[in-house]
């Protein structure tokens, strides 16, 4: 059976003792724990850290500390979250993406937790057979860190297009089946999957359900979160035009996806991992009850459709 859970990037300015507290409270079962290396956020929703994975490295004190919170509170830590660009056309911030990686996977496997959860990157100035050439170049070496480590891998399906400065290419290559089956067949280990989030499809017209059974091996986390297509904007506009001229990210209930029909999907590969709501909804930002209220209702929709939920 799956575990239900939340992402805490959207508690950003709440400690990771109140993240856990909310958890909890709300009955969550486990928690996505946004691990950003601290500094200013380069967009939003990013980061956002709740945990020090450097210093869970090198203290113990610290990473028992964690440990013992969450298992005091009854909730898991499903993956420690960290999406930058290890791919980016500006070496730097590529180099420190990818240092950094580094320490979130020792960390997870440190704290046991076994998974990371992250984007693969794109130089979006180049082609796709350019980034499939950097991937190779990129990739590997982490994946078997990873491996050695005991830690999964978990990609999520975002494009990472949306503004001006992630355009032409965008910021994520890995966000269509086609690609994952090239990237999967680059590198096949075990260690390597998916974060898979449906709202990404919705408005590249791509068919969740099918790659829910096509890649049910590879789906080591989900991201419930929701997109709402505007029909008479896209017509307006075209596909041309930065997505959000004609799509909204919202809670789950309020957008495109067919929860239902996922989430049975979910059961029928026989799912028993981390589902996490992921809140990006522009229409709860005002205050941090909005924030608090925009979680609550997301839960309260879903518990409609997850078994013990």
């Amino acid at each position: 059976m799956m575990k239900f859970g939340l992402l805490t990037a959207i508690l950003d300015g709440w400690t990771f003792e109140e993240a856990v507290d909310i958890a909890a409270g709300m009955g969550f079962q486990c928690l996505e724990v946004a691990c950003w290396p601290a500094g200013k956020a380069e967009r939003r929703y990013a980061g956002v850290s709740h945990i020090d994975c450097g210093r869970v490295c090198r203290d113990d004190a610290y990473a028992k500390y964690i440990l013992d919170l969450t298992a005091g509170k009854g909730v898991a830590i499903s993956s420690l979250a960290y999406y930058p660009n290890p791919m980016d056309a500006d070496p730097a911030k590529r180099a420190a993406a990818i240092d950094h990686l580094k320490t979130v996977i020792k960390a997870s496997a440190k704290l046991g937790v076994g998974m990371v959860s992250t984007f693969i990157g794109r130089d979006q100035y180049k082609t796709a057979r350019e980034n499939i050439a950097l991937f190779q170049a990129i990739w590997p070496d982490l994946i078997k860190l990873a491996e050695d480590s005991g830690v999964k891998v978990a990609i999520e399906n975002c494009p990472m297009l949306f503004g001006a400065d992630q355009w032409p290419g965008g910021g994520n290559l890995m966000c269509t089946p086609a690609m994952f089956r090239r990237l999967f067949e680059i590198i096949p280990s075990p260690s390597f999957g998916l974060n898979f989030d449906p709202s990404h499809y919705v408005w590249q017209g791509l068919d969740y359900l099918k790659t829910v059974y096509d890649f049910s091996q590879r789906i080591f986390h989900v991201h419930f979160k929701d997109i709402k297509l505007h029909p008479e904007k896209l017509r307006e506009c075209g596909v041309l035009a930065y997505p959000e001229e004609y799509m909204s990210p919202k809670i789950p209930g309020l957008g495109d996806v067919d929860w239902g029909a996922f989430v049975s999907a979910l059961n029928d590969i026989r799912f028993n991992g981390c589902a996490v709501i992921e809140v990006e909804d522009k229409a709860f930002e005002g205050s941090r009850e909005d924030i608090l209220r925009s979680i609550r209702l997301s839960k309260r929709y879903l518990d409609n459709y997850l078994i013990g939920g």
